[in-house]
């Protein structure tokens, strides 16, 4: 049956009978599956980077809008799905996930191989890669309603952090496997790269073909063995979350933390680009863009289980003050006059991603303990959705900054604001004693 009769997890004879064993592979297929909607929601900030290079006369704006419709379209597609769970059950919404996210995958697979490919056409297939920021908002309240309280800030910890690895993985795989003609020649031939003097063949369509079987056989799987627990809840009574104020405060920190792991994310690459590119001896961005992701989604996943002993609320407050301090001090590397700051500036941005990454994993212990389980799923979902337009809105502001000034400085200065307003907020109302909420 796709939905369980019973489900209790904080009934300890129902949970280690028979709430833990589903629960577990209910988390193991999920995340499994979030990994994939991370890494097909940001494979465009990995292919936009070679694009001028096979042929694409696209200019640098152009190349930040197409690493930003993603954005855009997870935080809208999370909107729809903060609603899905509750509704259709987890084993329909999971399976259906994976299965759209193969639509983009093979629509950039051909794409990529013609120089006379529209930018509006790549503005639609970056919007549809969208689909995999979507699932966030489903997945992560369908976890917390299987889990008990006191194992909810390991288990989302454990699913948004090793999730959040999608992102590392899209821009580790893609410069190996677009070197090569992994897939012979079912899925098209190389593409002319040319950088100076270096002229090769390149398969760009690798990037994303690879994802497609994948997602086959977990959309297969998902289906086949996943369960919906017993909570439902109409469009409109969920609807509830929106009038009590810790929702929003919730949505100011989850920007924080987690809008600006994923914005920065992708345009790291493009930053790398963009500052240090026109350097003799620049570096290949994809070379150096999966490390932060992979230390952002280490920590979220490390400090999901630190603050599971330590609460929530403080580590938020420690991530804040980590992320102002890194945005101060990068500074300097942001405004080059040659490679010598360049290591510098990535130090920098992997303490910045760091420091998001334990923000994220803590602020998701502080939801279930602030809201009833139905509710925390719904604020789950929509904290997800409204900081999923970190890509698209990070990636235009530090465009746009380049663009007018020719440094990101400007959209680095505000963030340093934003961060101290949120890192307060959560100290007033969470952490100081006396707080409103202790979580």
């Amino acid at each position: 049956m796709a939905w369980l009769k019973k489900w209790e997890p904080e009934n300890q004879q129902f949970w280690s009978q028979t709430g833990s064993k589903i629960a577990w592979t209910t988390l193991i297929l999920t995340t499994i599956s979030l990994i994939l909607s991370f890494s097909t929601w940001f494979v465009i900030s990995a292919i936009v980077v070679r694009l001028p290079q096979i042929g694409f006369k696209f200019d640098t704006m152009q190349l930040f809008w197409l690493a930003s419709m993603p954005g855009l379209a997870g935080g809208t597609f999370r909107l729809v799905h903060m609603f899905m769970v509750p509704i259709f059950g987890t084993r329909l919404v999971i399976a259906i996930a994976n299965f759209l996210k193969v639509i983009p995958c093979i629509g950039l697979a051909y794409a990529v191989q013609d120089p006379a490919t529209s930018f509006s056409t790549f503005i639609i297939l970056a919007f549809l890669a969208g689909f995999g920021g979507g699932d966030f908002s489903s997945f992560m309240p369908s976890t917390s309603m299987f889990f008990p309280k006191r194992l909810q800030g390991a288990a989302l910890g454990i699913q948004a952090g090793i999730g959040n690895f999608g992102v590392s993985l899209t821009q580790f795989v893609t410069p190996w496997i677009i070197g090569f003609a992994a897939f012979g020649a079912a899925v098209g031939g190389p593409q002319v790269f040319t950088k100076g003097e270096v002229v090769k063949d390149i398969w760009l369509q690798n990037g994303v073909v690879w994802y497609v079987p994948l997602l086959v056989i977990f959309g297969v799987l998902s289906f086949l063995f996943l369960k919906s627990v017993p909570i439902k809840a109409s469009f409109t009574e969920q609807l509830d979350i929106f009038g009590n104020k810790h929702t929003w405060f919730m949505t100011l920190l989850y920007i924080m933390t987690f809008g600006s792991f994923s914005g920065l994310a992708a345009t790291f690459p493009m930053m790398i680009k963009a500052l240090y590119g026109g350097f003799p001896n620049a570096p290949d961005p994809l070379k150096y863009a999966f490390y932060g992701p992979l230390i952002g989604a280490g920590s979220r996943v490390l400090f999901g289980f630190v603050s599971d002993k330590t609460g929530g609320a403080i580590i938020t407050t420690l991530g804040g003050i980590g992320t102002i301090v890194f945005a101060l001090l990068i500074m300097p590397a942001l405004a080059p006059t040659s490679l010598d700051s360049f290591n510098f500036f990535v130090y920098m941005m992997l303490a910045i991603f760091f420091f998001t990454g334990i923000g994220n994993a803590s602020t998701f212990r502080q939801i279930p303990m602030i809201f009833s389980p139905r509710q925390a799923g719904g604020v789950l979902g929509f904290t997800g959705a409204i900081a999923a337009y970190g890509p698209f809105i990070f990636a235009l502001l530090i465009g746009a900054a380049i663009s007018k000034t020719g440094s990101p400085k400007p959209f680095f200065a505000g963030l340093i604001v934003f961060c101290a307003i949120c890192t307060l907020l959560n100290w007033w109302y969470y952490n100081r004693k006396g707080a409103e909420k202790p979580c």
